[in-house]
Formats: C-alpha cells, sequence, structure tokens
C-alpha cells in the first residue's frame, strides 16, 4: 500500500512539473504542426532549390536534365543592372512602383474592410439580403461580376484605357454625344473601376473584421452608454481596442494577398520559362521573397508596438 502512495505521489508530482504556459505552448506546436509539415515537404526543398538555382547559370545539357555553371551573386547584379522587365521597365523601378502600390493600397483596404463590416454589422431590416449582395462577387469571383456588368452596360470599341467602362454605351455617350473631354472622363472611370478591384481584395478582410465586431461583449458598449460616452467615443474606445489584435492579421494578411497579386511573380515566371534565364529569374524570386519578408517585418514590429498599447 505505501508503494502504492508512494508511486502515486510521484505521478501526481510529474504531472504538476507541467504548468498551464507550458501546455499552452504544446498545444500551440501540435495545432502549426500540419504547417510545419507541409512547409517542409513541400516548400522548403523548392526555396532552396531556387536559391542554389539564383547563384548559378542554369541550362539545359545535351542529353537532358540541367547543367549548373557557378557564377556567385552575378545573376543578381545582371537583374538590377542589365535585365528589364516585359515592358522594358527596370527592376528596380519596378520594385518601387509595387511596394509604393502596395503602400498605397493597404490603408485603403483595410480602412474600407472595417467600414463594410461596421454597415453589415448593423440590425436593419433585410440584412441578411444586403450580406449577400455584398459577398456575392466574392463567392462567384470578382472575374465573373465584371464579365456580368460587361454584358450590361454594353461595349464598343472605344479606346479610352480603360477596361470595364471604356466601351460601355454611357462612356460612348458621354464622349461622342457630350462631348465630355476624355482628360477629365478617364480619371473618374478609374476610380469608378477601382471600387470592384477593392471590394475583391477586400472580401476575406471584410468577413474576418464581421467575426471580430460580433465577438465584443454587449456589456462593454453598455458600460459605455452608462458613462455617457458618445457613438464616436464609444467607437474609438471600445471597438478599436476589442479588434486591434485582428487589425494586426488584416494587416499582415492584406501585405501577403497584394504581393501574391503582384507582377513580379509574372516576371520571375516569364525570366525562368519564356525567356530561358533560369539564373536570372531565380534570383528575382529570392530578392521578392526578401522584399516581402521585410516590409512583413517591419509592418509587424510597429503594428505590435501599437497593439500592447491598446492592451494597456
Amino acid at each position: 500500500m505505501e508503494k502504492s502512495k508512494t508511486a502515486k505521489s510521484g505521478t501526481e508530482k510529474g504531472r504538476k512539473k507541467l504548468s498551464f504556459r507550458t501546455m499552452w505552448k504544446i498545444h500551440g506546436i501540435i495545432f502549426v504542426s500540419p504547417f510545419l509539415i507541409g512547409f517542409v515537404a513541400f516548400f522548403l526543398v523548392p526555396l532552396v532549390n531556387t536559391i542554389y538555382y539564383s547563384l548559378n547559370q542554369v541550362g539545359v545539357g545535351d542529353q537532358g536534365g540541367m547543367t549548373f555553371q557557378w557564377n556567385g551573386i552575378q545573376n543578381y547584379i545582371d537583374l538590377f543592372q542589365t535585365e528589364v522587365t516585359t515592358t522594358s521597365t527596370t527592376m528596380a523601378r519596378l520594385f518601387t512602383e509595387e511596394n509604393s502600390t502596395m503602400l498605397l493600397s493597404l490603408p485603403l483596404i483595410v480602412v474600407f474592410s472595417l467600414f463594410m463590416a461596421l454597415l453589415a454589422n448593423q440590425k436593419f431590416k433585410g440584412r441578411a439580403v444586403v450580406r449577400l449582395l455584398f459577398f456575392l462577387p466574392i463567392i462567384l469571383g470578382i472575374d465573373v461580376v465584371m464579365d456580368m456588368l460587361q454584358v450590361t452596360t454594353g461595349s464598343a470599341n472605344l479606346d479610352t484605357g480603360s477596361s470595364l467602362l471604356s466601351g460601355s454605351y454611357v462612356t460612348v455617350f458621354l464622349v461622342r454625344t457630350l462631348n465630355v473631354p476624355r482628360r477629365i472622363l478617364y480619371p473618374i472611370m478609374n476610380y469608378v473601376e477601382n471600387i470592384f478591384t477593392l471590394i475583391s481584395q477586400a472580401g476575406v478582410q471584410t468577413l474576418v473584421y464581421l467575426t471580430a465586431l460580433q465577438s465584443i461583449s454587449p456589456s462593454l458598449y453598455e458600460v459605455a452608454k452608462m458613462e455617457g460616452a458618445t457613438a464616436y467615443e464609444t467607437f474609438w474606445k471600445v471597438t478599436i481596442p476589442s479588434i486591434m489584435n485582428i487589425t494586426f492579421f488584416v494587416v499582415i494578411y492584406t501585405i501577403v494577398d497584394l504581393f501574391l497579386r503582384s507582377s513580379i511573380a509574372e516576371e520571375a515566371y516569364a525570366f525562368a520559362f519564356t525567356q530561358g534565364k533560369i539564373g536570372v529569374g531565380s534570383a528575382l524570386s529570392v530578392v521578392y521573397i526578401l522584399n516581402v519578408v521585410l516590409v512583413l517585418a517591419l509592418a509587424a514590429l510597429l503594428l505590435r508596438k501599437v497593439v500592447k498599447k491598446n492592451e494597456k
């Protein structure tokens, strides 16, 4: 009996050594283990091969297969000194334009998605129908909706430099009948067309924000109302701090999504498979990955301070 009691007490002591924080970390590792396994199995080897290709001059052997001739960082030097894109743009300018576009689009998408989530979260008649109409382009795909709009608005051959409204009956009427100057009409058309792109890019973020808004405890709003806080003060003192962690996720997701839509990936494909410059294309891929990681690191560093400040 004494031995069994001693064994039980030893087992209980062993169990007590695992604190809640340790168990929480173990559960976190188990949760991300599928991603880690998938990354090692499907992404790590291609990533290592891409880095190796970028440091070599890759060719095709006489009997098939690939040949490698070590040239160090020459592919990286050629990438920014001699090589140009399919549109005759230098790589330095391409990266500058893509980063600038990302920085300009990021706040617009985040604010727009939050605004749409706030509207969708309001209680009014027909809310389910409004949500369905808003998320329909996300479900069907923006390309399907754009084709439907082209069919309903009509089309004609009018070179205005715009894709959706360039050949519509409205545009033809404004340009040819009312003689509206094209220099005035074109910017307005571009802004209108970007609305559809903005909606397609903000769909997932809106769903995330909507879930976050619905998870805020109603008691917080009741306390703010009892304290005499206005709607404006409640928004900035209750809503924004409560969804700050979600905003951090939305910003990171939006950055990754914008870079996935970037034309740099298309240029890397063109170098490697169209022009046969596998080494240069691999070098562009490596620089592209480093650029994305750097932007994500800076965004995470800045947002982490804001999140910690609101948690206090």
